[in-house]
């Protein structure tokens, strides 16, 4: 007879620990060592800090980094505005035959201080210069016209003999007595009469008449001298003083000004403007010259603007631009009429402080 024998197994852990939890024993005694031990290892993690002794340091905190803004202003938002620059001298050319004025403000220098007027003054007009009438597609700076060029001396004639002035004595004057008294004849030696007379012509305290004519000369034996004149050679025509200003193209100007006078404008003297005015006629008389010796006719209603570079000798240092809608030789008058008559002279002290060693121009040329 045979028999097996099956080997002993151990009960598994799972199993084992769920018997354990089923027992209320068993399960009490579990948690109160999960409590021990959750106790002490808390305790072990805090008691260091509760219970030391050493001086504690203060932590630092880290501050929050302050939020940023980007605030854009204008550049020009809180700057005062710079001040406004005075305007710009003009020269002008005023009128030599006005009598000078100082203006009280004007912005216009010339080559003589001159003020406002015209003959026939506009009311509630307050302009710098006179009323012209003119182009209306042009700028001026001219008042008045006239002729640089003085008018041809008559040919010298040989003088006259002087004839003998006629000598004419004057006629005697008629010459009447005085009316007088009647002296009374009768008792009274003192008593006196007279006769009524009328008063004569040319009465005098003469005993007598004196025979004459009645509109003679007052005075006795006057004699009235005439110098005798050929009327085949006449004397020349006697002509006033007049100074010479050169040929304008006016800029239409419908408002002149309410002072009464000669024509004249605003304009305060300066050396640069006296400079600039002998300048401009020497141009103007070289211009004239040049056309009348080449006997050309530019284009009517052309013109030509040259812009140059003058130094403080007086020198044409360089030809900078030439604007034409002339013909050539227009244009070559112009540019010739500009550099031939140079140098034009030394600038003086206060020109080189104001304008540097040198100085822009631009001339207009208009060919009529």
């Amino acid at each position: 007879m045979s028999s097996t024998l099956a080997p002993a197994t151990a009960p598994a852990p799972r199993r084992t620990l769920a018997q354990l939890w089923e027992e209320p024993q068993s399960r009490s005694i579990a948690i109160g060592l999960l409590g021990v031990l959750l106790f002490h290892l808390l305790l072990l993690a805090v008691g260091p800090r509760l219970f030391r002794t050493d001086p504690s340091h203060a932590v630092v905190r880290r501050q929050a980094i302050p939020k940023q803004f980007n605030i854009e202003i204008a550049p020009d938002t809180f700057a005062k505005p710079p001040p406004k620059a005075p305007p710009a001298m003009k020269f002008v050319e005023t009128n030599p035959n006005a009598p000078e004025n100082i203006p009280d403000k004007t912005n216009n220098f010339a080559a003589q201080n001159q003020q406002a007027a015209q003959e026939k003054p506009q009311a509630n007009a307050h302009n710098d210069r006179a009323r012209t009438e003119g182009r209306k597609d042009i700028q001026s700076n001219q008042i008045v016209s006239g002729q640089l060029s003085k008018p041809q001396e008559p040919v010298p004639i040989a003088p006259a003999v002087q004839q003998p002035a006629k000598a004419k004595t004057a006629p005697r004057l008629e010459q009447n007595p005085l009316t007088g008294f009647d002296k009374a004849k009768g008792d009274d030696a003192q008593s006196f009469g007279s006769n009524i007379a009328r008063v004569p012509d040319n009465p005098k305290p003469i005993p007598d008449r004196v025979e004459g004519a009645k509109d003679a000369p007052l005075l006795e034996g006057a004699a009235n001298s005439q110098t005798a004149i050929d009327p085949k050679k006449p004397r020349p025509r006697p002509s006033l003083e007049h100074i010479q200003v050169r040929p304008a193209v006016f800029e239409d100007n419908p408002i002149g000004t309410s002072n009464m006078g000669v024509s004249g404008i605003d304009a305060r003297w300066s050396n640069y403007g006296a400079y600039l005015q002998k300048l401009i006629n020497a141009v103007q008389e070289q211009w004239d010259r040049i056309l009348i010796e080449s006997r050309t006719n530019p284009p009517p209603g052309s013109q030509v603007s040259v812009r140059f570079r003058l130094d403080s000798k007086g020198l044409v240092a360089e030809v900078l631009d030439v604007q034409s809608t002339s013909s050539e030789q227009g244009k070559d008058a112009c540019v010739s009429a500009i550099t031939s008559r140079a140098p034009y002279g030394d600038w003086t002290d206060d020109m080189i402080a104001m304008l540097g060693s040198s100085q822009e121009l631009t001339f207009t040329f208009l060919y009529q």
